[in-house]
């Protein structure tokens, strides 16, 4: 006889089949701190480099001394650079030579005077109508302050020199700016002197109300040259170690 099974026998529990079942563990339950007592939280640590310590009273005393000695420095000026010279070489033509003899001339071969002139003082070119009625033959001046030159003149028919007071008066006949020095001068020095040939020369100085003038004049070749260095005060007073050079550094050259 068949059995016949009934699909609840399968599913009741008591059936033989048994079925494992896992419980996963619970996590233990979180435990509340007392509200009265105090929570502490802890913060990261960050590490602080040490400071550089304070500058010291020697430092800032220091550091200030080299900024003021920075902003005080002066640049360099140009006047007070040594001043540097030019040889000029005069040929005291007349005025019918005027320009060289022929044009080919070399005025060094050919130099009655010379005379120093500073580096950057232009020439004046002389005319020969002045070349001809006041004797100029040459002339340089400051550009800065036109005033502020040197010039030549020189007159034939001269084989000496005469008395000292003689010979500036008849400079200063033919030259009217001279005159007008010399009536207005506090005082006029003149002295004789020679060079190493024993060629005699007059100087003379002239400081005048607002202007000053050194003069240097000697006979060769029988004629009478005159070196003139003027300036107005102003410029006399800065520049005398310059226009006392010049002065100084005339003389005539050549066979006499």
């Amino acid at each position: 006889m068949a059995t016949i099974f009934s699909p609840s026998a399968l599913l009741s529990p008591s059936s033989s089949s048994s079925t494992t079942s896992t419980t996963s563990p619970k996590p233990p339950p979180l435990t509340k701190p007392p509200s009265n007592s105090p929570v502490t939280l802890t913060k990261p640590q960050l590490t602080i480099p040490p400071s550089k310590p304070p500058p010291t009273t020697l430092t800032l005393t220091l550091t200030t001394a080299a900024v003021a000695a920075i902003l005080s420095t002066t640049p360099p000026s140009l006047a007070d650079s040594p001043t540097t010279y030019n040889i000029y070489y005069g040929t005291a033509a007349s005025a019918a030579n005027y320009g060289g003899y022929g044009g080919n001339s070399s005025k060094k071969e050919s130099a009655e005077y010379i005379y120093e002139v500073p580096n950057g003082w232009k020439e004046r070119l002389v005319s020969k109508v002045e070349k001809g009625t006041n004797g100029t033959d040459s002339e340089f001046y400051n550009p800065k302050k036109k005033s502020e030159k040197e010039y030549l003149t020189f007159l034939s028919g001269f084989p000496q020199l005469a008395p000292k007071d003689v010979v500036l008066n008849n400079l200063a006949l033919s030259d009217v700016d001279l005159q007008d020095l010399i009536a207005s001068a506090d005082g006029v020095v003149s002295e004789e002197k020679k060079d190493e040939k024993g060629q005699v020369y007059y100087v003379y100085e002239v400081d005048g109300a607002g202007a000053h003038s050194l003069i240097s004049v000697t006979c060769a070749k029988n004629k009478l040259y005159a070196h003139f260095v003027n300036a107005p005060t102003p410029e006399w007073n800065r520049d005398q170690d310059t226009l006392r050079h010049i002065h100084e550094s005339f003389k005539t050259v050549g066979s006499f």
